[in-house]
């Protein structure tokens, strides 16, 4: 069982990219026209194209973890997101959740580096057993073997 950590990993933390990405760019949760002025009124210079943006890279990221392709890329963009909305949306909250989910007031910075930890132990250990970059690496093992046998 050794090994299948990353796998675990990987699994939980792009879930949780797919669905906060299916929920800016899906007109069943007020997709881009929500997400837009939302950008808008933390005073993105063009949040029409950050909007589009941030749901194409956690819906995309979430879907490239879940499979482990180019998981270290893929990581990186997603924590490049991450601390952009932990900076501009969460830090101004402080720590904690709001778990009273008093009105008016935010979610501070706590979940996001609960997933730039993770997704910064992605990058170092990379996509696990179970990813479609292990059957890539594997396959150009296997290539390089065979062209050293016939040279």
């Amino acid at each position: 069982m050794s090994g299948f950590g990353p796998t675990v990993l990987r699994l939980v933390v792009g879930a949780v990219f797919l669905s906060h990405g299916v929920l800016k760019v899906s007109p069943a949760f007020g997709g881009l026209p929500e997400t837009t002025a939302m950008l808008a009124s933390l005073d993105f210079q063009v949040p029409h194209l950050v909007a589009a943006a941030l749901g194409a890279v956690e819906l995309g990221g979430g879907i490239a973890l879940m499979l482990g392709a180019h998981t270290g890329w893929t990581a990186m963009a997603l924590l490049l997101t991450t601390g952009v909305t932990s900076w501009k949306l969460h830090l101004p909250n402080g720590l904690f959740l709001n778990w009273s989910l008093e009105p008016g007031v935010g979610h501070g910075v706590e979940f996001d580096l609960v997933l730039a930890g993770a997704l910064l132990c992605l990058v170092a250990t990379g996509a696990g057993r179970l990813s479609f970059d292990r059957v890539r690496r594997r396959m150009a093992e296997l290539e390089a073997a065979g062209r050293a046998r016939l040279r």
